[in-house]
């Protein structure tokens, strides 16, 4: 009965928007600010926690990221803001060779672009969007001002990292060669608003019945901060176009293949 009453006020809230003429461009900007936990393994056992604290530091810039999403009512772009290295005060050029570049995604011709660079080489990678089953329930809880509903999903690890590496994934590749190789899975968990009836989300995520206000994944969060609707400064969403062109399938065999020799040209350095 609760929950029948609280859909009965979400829909009822939508009676009293501001009703768009055609000339009017729906639009809305969002802020997300994205938190990773620091996995050391094995290897934090070993550490003081002045330690643990240092690398975090060292870290920090990787583990702790700024995006903005732009949207309208089918396109959006998702950026993160560039920030100095909390050490040396540069900007982090290794990381950046493993890091999502800007995106842009459309819902309604269901195709993602996607600007990559890397080791000095850009790409841009055009593919569809990641195809995401979503259990729905009546689940709840407030985000700021937004009442949000729950959604779970069980993707593969790999389609949500397809522009990082880890040298795992070679070691991986030796012992598994020939054998059915199995396939890591990730339980996403996600909150959306239907007080913003838009298919959009941060990073990966869309397709829900509102916009994806917080996102949980592996070891990563991702939260909405701030949400301004039809800001007076309207935002040109616009696709990137620069680079050579490449789907994410072959854009990651790029990068294992290059991981690859630089690992092999170190080991005949070694020799």
């Amino acid at each position: 009965m609760k929950t029948f009453i609280l859909l009965c006020g979400v829909i009822a809230s939508f009676l009293f928007l501001p009703v768009e003429t055609e000339t009017q461009e729906f639009q809305g900007q969002a802020t997300y600010i994205s938190k990773t936990r620091m996995d050391l393994g094995n290897w934090g056992a070993r550490f003081s926690e002045a330690q643990k604290k240092a690398a975090y530091a060292r870290l920090k810039n990787r583990l702790e990221k700024t995006y903005t999403l732009n949207f309208n009512k089918t396109e959006s772009t998702f950026e993160e803001k560039e920030k100095l290295d909390a050490m040396s005060g540069a900007t982090d050029s290794w990381g950046n060779n493993f890091t999502a570049g800007d995106q842009y995604k459309n819902v309604k011709k269901n195709e993602l672009k996607q600007s990559q660079e890397f080791y000095g080489k850009k790409f841009l990678v055009k593919d569809e969007l990641l195809a995401i089953d979503w259990k729905t329930g009546t689940e709840t809880k407030q985000i700021g001002k937004y009442t949000c509903f729950k959604a779970m999903a069980t993707i593969p690890t790999s389609s949500l990292s397809w522009y990082n590496f880890d040298w795992s994934e070679l070691r991986d590749q030796e012992t598994k060669e020939g054998e059915e190789p199995e396939v890591p899975m990730t339980l996403v968990e996600a909150w959306y608003t239907l007080q913003i009836p838009v298919s959009h989300g941060p990073a990966e995520y869309w397709g829900l019945p509102g916009l994806i206000l917080e996102v949980s994944a592996g070891q990563t969060t991702m939260l909405c901060t701030k949400i301004v609707m039809n800001p007076q400064e309207k935002v040109q969403i616009e696709a990137p176009d620069k680079g050579k062109e490449i789907n994410k399938t072959d854009y990651k065999a790029t990068i294992v293949s290059k991981m690859t020799e630089m690992r092999n040209n170190r080991g005949r350095r070694r020799g």
